[in-house]
């Protein structure tokens, strides 16, 4: 079973901008190696953390508006939002610690 949600251009600003915990994004593309390699641990991260963030994957490829907005230039690319505003990131494939601890930084 799946611990994350797609989120899409029209979805992004209700669930991740207005959500009332801190929300990690996974930028990514389906025929990206870098994201296939980092989405067992983006999974991971969210069953760890499930009760206290959510955690959305955001194909750059069907929604270009949010991944523009925000400047993705190379995918993976995890952003940490908090209270409607980007307060973390962390570009390519990175092992499970270096996420976790950018997420325990917010909680």
């Amino acid at each position: 079973m799946s611990n994350t949600a797609a989120v899409t251009d029209a979805s992004f600003q209700e669930e991740v901008l207005e959500s009332d915990v801190p929300v990690l994004v996974d930028f990514w593309a389906p025929w990206c190696g870098p994201c296939r390699m980092v989405a067992p641990v983006v999974e991971e991260i969210a069953g760890q953390y499930e009760d206290k963030i959510k955690v959305f994957k955001l194909n750059t490829d069907e929604n270009p508006g949010v991944a523009s907005e925000y400047g993705i230039r190379s995918i993976p690319t995890l952003m940490l939002f908090k209270g409607g505003k980007k307060v973390d990131m962390v570009v390519g494939a990175v092992p499970k610690t270096t996420l976790a601890s950018a997420i325990d930084k917010q909680l």
